[in-house]
């Protein structure tokens, strides 16, 4: 709650965004707003008091559609991150520690997965696995696992040079307790910052994969596969991509400005001097 109250308005109110927007997915678990496959009314209905975002090309209410679509996102995304996270504080604090060949050797592999544009590196992901939630939680993984991995070799090598480090060392204590009670709780907050960065990218990358027909498959939706089925209906029915694409827009803007917020508090810049 004290970090909440440090966080600058702008900061505040993305993670006000990002909250509704996580009530909103567990809304849909329930149906909240109705079954997302049931037909409802007429086809293509323009939004009003009785569907608020209006009907699809089967006459199904957009609405839950779209709630359906926030929470197979938010999750592929976050359980994604949550594997990123793991996978590049593990590499990142043993390259950042023990420097020398292992530094090396982690480093080349995470530049060879930085050489590739993020949404390349994605559908040769889904080519390889075929389309569906494992090519995109896989492909999010990927994409997001280099820059992180890097930020947090960097800290602990930061951090590895600190008299407290070597006095640990110097006192008997083996690699495993270091890394455990000295490196990792004080990268702790570029892991999280980072996580914010990386969730933004996967539902970028997830919303990607669903435009280009290799992610989420039906009937289960999500927010770039509804875009990539109502772009067919652009002309006659434009609520089909507004809804879902305001939403998809919203959620990577309010994670990015709460992530901001999060790395002045967690990474303060040392004041220099002009002169």
């Amino acid at each position: 709650m004290t970090m909440i109250k440090r966080l600058d308005p702008l900061s505040r109110a993305g993670l006000a965004v990002l909250l509704v927007l996580v009530l909103a997915a567990l809304g849909s678990v329930v149906h909240l707003g109705g079954d997302p496959d049931e037909i409802v009314g007429p086809r293509l209905q323009a939004p009003g008091p009785q569907w608020w975002l209006g009907t699809d090309n089967l006459g199904r209410s957009m609405l839950p559609r779209v709630l359906e679509g926030i929470a197979t996102t938010l999750l592929l995304s976050s359980a994604a991150v949550l594997v990123t996270a793991a996978v590049s504080t593990g590499f990142g604090i043993v390259a950042g520690y023990a420097g020398g060949y292992v530094n090396g050797l982690v480093m080349r592999l995470v530049e060879v997965l930085y050489a590739f544009p993020a949404i390349i590196l994605a559908v040769l992901v889904a080519a390889v696995l075929g389309p569906g939630q494992l090519a995109a939680l896989a492909a999010i993984v990927l994409v997001t696992i280099p820059l992180m991995t890097r930020l947090v070799r960097g800290a602990a090598a930061a951090v590895a040079q600190r008299d407290y480090v070597t006095a640990a060392i110097i006192g008997g204590a083996r690699m495993p307790r270091v890394l455990g009670t000295h490196v990792l709780p004080n990268v702790a907050g570029t892991v999280a910052v980072q996580g914010t960065y990386a969730l933004s990218v996967g539902i970028s990358v997830e919303g990607g994969l669903g435009f280009l027909g290799l992610g989420v498959q039906p009937p289960q939706a999500s927010l770039g596969m509804l875009i990539n089925q109502g772009a067919v209906y652009l002309v006659a029915a434009p609520w089909l991509v507004v809804g879902p694409g305001v939403v998809l827009v919203l959620a990577i803007l309010s994670i990015n400005v709460f992530g901001d917020g999060l790395r002045d508090r967690l990474e303060p810049r040392e004041t220099r001097s002009l002169t």
